[in-house]
C-alpha cells in the first residue's frame, strides 16, 4: 500500500507542478502581454503592432496551444505513474 501511496503523491507533485507552470503561462499571455500593450506596439509582427496582435491572435494561439500540450503532458505523467485510464 505504501508504494501505492507514493506513487499518488508522486503522481499529484508532478500534476500540481504543470498546473502552476500552466497557470503561469496562462497568467502572462491574459494579463500581463495586454497590460504591456501600449510598449509592445513599439514593435512589428508581420506589418501589425505587436500589443495589437498579441491582444487579437497571439494570446488566443497560445491558449489553444496550451491545452493540447497540457493534455499531453498530463497523459505522460498519468501513464508514468500507473494511473493512466487505459490502464
Amino acid at each position: 500500500m505504501s508504494t501505492d501511496n507514493s506513487q499518488q503523491l508522486m503522481h499529484w507533485s508532478r500534476t500540481r507542478n504543470l498546473m502552476i507552470v500552466h497557470i503561469t503561462i496562462w497568467f502572462i499571455f491574459s494579463f500581463v502581454v495586454h497590460w504591456f500593450a501600449p510598449q509592445l506596439n513599439n514593435m512589428s509582427f508581420l506589418h501589425f503592432p505587436l500589443g495589437f496582435y498579441m491582444a487579437a491572435q497571439g494570446s488566443l494561439i497560445v491558449f489553444v496551444v496550451q491545452i493540447f500540450l497540457f493534455a499531453k503532458q498530463q497523459e505522460n505523467i498519468d501513464r508514468e505513474c500507473g494511473m493512466a485510464e487505459d490502464e
